[in-house]
């Protein structure tokens, strides 16, 4: 459902997926999205799944549909975001009985949610005036070859 006042997902609700992305980081994120815990309003995602390599899309639907039937919860919630035009990718076809289209917003919808959701209060978050722009934001995504290098 759609809403203007909804949050953005928290770091352990998301993963972004790249061709190194490893079995166990999603393995992880689909235990959250099924485990008793995973009531409290929690969407979680993956995004770019279709970047996956096959052994960790197969790894992804052996995890998810071995824990969906031995889950007791009704009504989990776990989306996988995938390109509409990666027709070669394992998950897209693993997951298609699933599929649905995201609905369209425009680009305007967009940036007025993300430039609500992102600001950082005044006179807090020393490390968002590192970035020179019109108006502060308190998310930034840093990529880098070497994990965990003071970011």
């Amino acid at each position: 459902r759609h809403t203007e006042t909804a949050p953005l997902p928290s770091y352990d609700e998301v993963l972004v997926c790249t061709p190194v992305t490893e079995e166990e980081e999603v393995e992880l994120l689909v235990r959250r999205a099924l485990s008793p815990g995973s009531q409290d309003q929690k969407i979680y995602c993956l995004l770019g799944a279709d970047k996956l390599v096959y052994k960790v899309s197969k790894q992804l639907e052996s995890h998810f549909f071995r824990l969906v039937q031995s889950c007791s919860i009704p009504n989990y919630r776990f989306i996988i975001f995938c390109n509409a035009k990666a027709h070669n990718s394992y998950v897209i076809t693993a997951f298609d009985a699933y599929k649905v289209t995201f609905p369209c917003c425009s680009k305007t919808e967009i940036q007025t949610y993300l430039k609500m959701h992102l600001k950082v209060p005044s006179g807090t978050a020393p490390v968002a005036q590192a970035f020179e722009e019109p108006y502060q934001q308190n998310v930034k995504f840093i990529f880098s070859e070497r994990a965990g290098m003071g970011k």
